[in-house]
């Protein structure tokens, strides 16, 4: 009796539960239940299915303010960023310098090997070549495409030393 009565009481709540929940109104990329508020900004009702809402944080109000879209110009360090030395910065530039170069000679031997492999376009065949074509055929797009690949990273490069000052002599 009791195990039925509770029951009755469990079904009969449901529906209040859920003509409980507020109307949710979204106003672009906002949410809120007071109907007032949403009438006076031209807020939609969402409906169908629960809408959970995250608060995010917000940014501090002393923070720096967005770079501008307006194209040229210089990117700016904020103040507090620290300074470097005109000597520490050009031993920084010839470390860089160093570095792409010494990419940029393994760069062009792994291509010389790689030109040489695709032998302009016909590669020795080996083995499994010749037991497939469509393999023989598969490699040389692959060598090809990685020819292709290497040069640009080739190109890529040889734009990063440009765009380094100088060597201090």
């Amino acid at each position: 009796m009791k195990k039925t009565l509770f029951t009755l009481l469990l079904i009969a709540s449901t529906p209040f539960a859920a003509w409980a929940q507020d109307r949710i109104y979204r106003c672009g990329n906002e949410y809120t239940n007071n109907a007032t508020q949403a009438k006076e900004r031209g807020c939609r009702l969402v409906e169908g299915g629960n809408v959970t809402v995250v608060q995010g944080t917000r940014p501090a109000s002393g923070a720096a303010p967005a770079p501008s879209s307006s194209g040229g110009g210089a990117a700016t360090s904020p103040s507090s960023a620290p300074k470097v030395s005109n000597n520490d910065q050009k031993a920084r530039d010839s470390d860089a310098r160093a570095i792409l170069e010494s990419e940029l000679r393994k760069a062009e031997s792994r291509h010389a090997d790689l030109v040489k492999e695709y032998n302009n376009g016909a590669p020795e065949r080996n083995a499994l070549d010749l037991r497939n074509p469509q393999r023989y055929t598969e490699r040389t797009a692959e060598l090809k495409a990685s020819v292709a690949r290497s040069e640009s990273d080739i190109a890529g490069i040889k734009r990063e030393i440009a765009r380094l000052p100088a060597p201090a002599n």
